[in-house]
C-alpha cells in the first residue's frame, strides 16, 4: 500500500533531502521516513503544502502537467490588484515560455498563516495584499511570474492545496500522513 505525506514546508527549505555542504535546510531536516519522495516542487522561497509519497505512480498523477491537478495557492503582492489584472490572471498570462492556462484569482482578505521568517520587507509607501490562485500547470516560478506580469510582484507565496489535499490545520514544518 502506498503512502503519501502533507507537508508543511517553511520558507527556506529545499523541496529535496540532501544538500551536500550547503548548509541549507533540506526535508530531512523534517521528515525521516525512508522511501519517500517529493510529487513537484516547492521553491526554496515559497512555503505551504508539499506531498511526498513513496508511489511512483502516484507521484507521477500529482506532479505531472497532464493530469492537470488544481494548485491553490494564497498570495501576498505588492500594491492591490485592480478588475483587469485578476480579469488577465483568469484569462491565462502570456510568458517566456508561453500562454498560461485560465487560473481561478481574486482578491482576499489577508489569511491567518503562521508568521513567515524572515518576514516579509513592510514598506510604507507601497500597500500590499492578499489574492488566492489556482493554476492547473506547473511551469517553473509559475505564479509569481503571472503575478509580476500583471504589474504585481510576489511578497509572499503559500501553496494551501493540490487537488483535494490542504495544509489547512497543519502547523509549519510538521507533517501527517493522508
Amino acid at each position: 500500500m502506498s503512502r503519501l505525506i502533507l507537508f508543511n514546508k517553511p520558507h527556506g527549505v529545499l523541496s529535496q533531502f540532501s544538500d551536500e555542504g550547503s548548509g541549507r535546510p533540506t526535508l530531512s531536516d523534517y521528515i525521516n521516513v525512508p522511501g519517500m519522495y517529493p510529487a513537484g516542487r516547492l521553491d526554496r522561497d515559497s512555503e505551504g503544502l508539499l506531498l511526498l509519497t513513496d508511489d511512483g505512480k502516484l507521484q507521477a498523477r500529482i506532479a505531472d502537467p497532464r493530469y492537470k491537478k488544481p494548485k491553490t495557492y494564497l498570495v501576498q503582492v505588492e500594491g492591490v490588484p485592480d478588475d483587469a489584472a485578476i480579469a488577465a490572471l483568469q484569462s491565462g498570462i502570456t510568458l517566456k515560455d508561453g500562454l498560461t492556462l485560465p487560473a481561478q484569482a481574486c482578491r482576499i482578505a489577508p489569511p491567518d498563516l503562521w508568521p513567515r521568517v524572515p518576514p516579509i520587507r513592510f514598506r510604507k509607501s507601497v500597500p500590499d495584499s492578499w489574492i488566492e490562485l489556482t493554476i492547473t500547470e506547473g511551469r517553473n516560478r509559475q505564479v509569481r511570474r503571472m503575478t509580476a506580469h500583471v504589474g504585481h510582484p510576489t511578497l509572499r507565496l503559500v501553496r494551501w492545496r493540490i487537488g483535494d489535499w490542504t495544509v489547512d490545520g497543519l502547523e509549519l514544518g510538521t507533517w501527517r500522513e493522508a
